[in-house]
């Protein structure tokens, strides 16, 4: 099993059909077919951490960076989405070891203090196992459809400190200056 960081421009057509065979055989019923330039409503990644099993992408996690607003602070941070492992590959660790690629990759890339993602309450504790930390707060995002959203403080939320600690997240509601990851 190998796990590669690409960078969005430097996918393949290749790797572009495997991603999406990932996505479609977890999400199609769901949300229709995968599309990278905008995954299920989602912002697009600029990087791609890619878990490979003899040919096939097993695994996925998707990065880009965006200054956010915080309370009266801006933060630089790696917004992380499509996170997916496939259900052959689950129970063997594979999560951890991406997101500890994913997170070794925000670091090389250098400007980034937070990694920064919401998800579900289910898997919450996963990215708490993995150095991840929940913040309560108040986020501010844009729809697909170019709307705002509101989401009270609640949600799950983890950030994870690439280049400062943790103590140095700012007080506030957080307003992602775009859609959500």
């Amino acid at each position: 099993m190998s796990i590669d960081v690409v960078a969005h421009e430097g996918l393949s057509s290749d790797d572009l059909a495997r991603l999406r065979d990932l996505f479609d055989a977890e999400y199609l019923d769901d949300f229709g077919e995968w599309n990278p330039t905008q995954p299920y409503g989602y912002a697009p990644h600029d990087v791609h951490v890619i878990a490979r099993s003899d040919g096939r992408v097993v695994g996925h996690v998707g990065w880009a960076r965006r200054t956010i607003g915080v309370g009266d602070s801006d933060v630089a941070v790696a917004g992380v989405g499509g996170v997916l492992i496939s259900e052959r590959a689950r129970g063997r660790s594979l999560g951890k070891r991406m997101l500890a690629e994913t997170a070794r990759s925000m670091h090389e890339s250098g400007g980034i203090a937070f990694g920064y993602l919401g998800c579900r309450e289910q898997v919450a504790s996963f990215y708490e196992s993995c150095g991840w930390h929940r913040i309560v707060v108040a986020e501010r995002s844009i729809a697909r459809d170019g709307t705002p959203v509101e989401d009270a403080p609640g949600q799950p939320i983890l950030v994870l400190p690439v280049e400062r600690e943790l103590t140095s997240w700012p007080p506030g509601s957080v307003d992602l200056r775009g859609r959500a990851w």
